[in-house]
């Protein structure tokens, strides 16, 4: 199942709704890109405005490595005739209530540090250089199929070295954990009441929680699409 999808008109988001038989909220969950246009944050945000309850990622705190890792996006928007924006969605402003189960800053700095050194050290050298790629061509690295998530793992995926299965573990599953788990919560708290629960993470975590959603009973019953960015921009 695609997830986030490229094409010839641009690259657009799978806006996904699951329920289960054993009743409980319903869960909608929005898969993000960090950087898009401004259209397709106002339009989540309407969206996240109907809901009842907001599940986002948000790292709290800080962290040099957080800082590192997010600089190879933010350089995205910076060129002014690019189109695009940051995550500019006031979670705080929507009069939703909402949880950030995420890893705090002091956390994911200390399962950095713990990583092996070749790890960090390739980590570090790969910052630049990617924040300069994206700097030059942010657009249509976001216009590229590499661009694109879908709910099982590639073949390139599958091949990584061990080496990064710890880097793999911190940046997603550790995270995608802590959102299940808050999931679950919800649900045996919330299981007699009507009313939609947003996930509102980032497209690499959406398969992580999927998962932890299918063990909890839930499937996908719907699916639409939303255009992160337009090729015809």
């Amino acid at each position: 199942m695609q997830i986030i999808e490229n094409s010839i008109v641009g690259t657009r988001s799978a806006v996904l709704r699951l329920t289960r038989r054993a009743g409980g909220p319903e869960i909608v969950v929005y898969p993000m890109l960090h950087v898009a246009e401004p259209q397709f944050y106002r339009e989540v945000e309407t969206r996240l405005r109907a809901s009842d309850l907001l599940v986002v990622e948000g790292i709290t705190g800080e962290s040099t490595a957080v800082e590192g890792l997010t600089m190879t996006y933010r350089v995205m928007p910076v060129a002014d005739d690019s189109g695009l924006v940051e995550d500019d969605i006031p979670y705080g402003e929507l009069g939703v209530p909402f949880v950030t189960p995420d890893l705090t800053g002091a956390e994911f700095q200390e399962g950095f540090q713990e990583l092996p050194w070749q790890t960090k050290a390739l980590t570090w050298a790969a910052v630049p250089v990617t924040s300069i790629g994206h700097f030059f061509a942010g657009r249509r690295a976001l216009l590229s199929r590499n661009i694109e998530v879908n709910d099982l793992p590639t073949r390139e995926e599958e091949l990584l070295d061990e080496k990064w299965d710890r880097f793999l573990d911190l940046v997603l599953d550790r995270r995608d954990g802590r959102a299940v788990q808050a999931l679950a919560e919800i649900v045996r708290e919330r299981v007699g009441d009507d009313i939609e629960v947003a996930v509102v993470y980032g497209a690499a975590h959406v398969p992580g929680i999927l998962r932890g959603l299918y063990k909890l009973g839930y499937r996908v019953v719907s699916a639409e699409w939303l255009m992160a960015v337009n090729a015809a921009e």
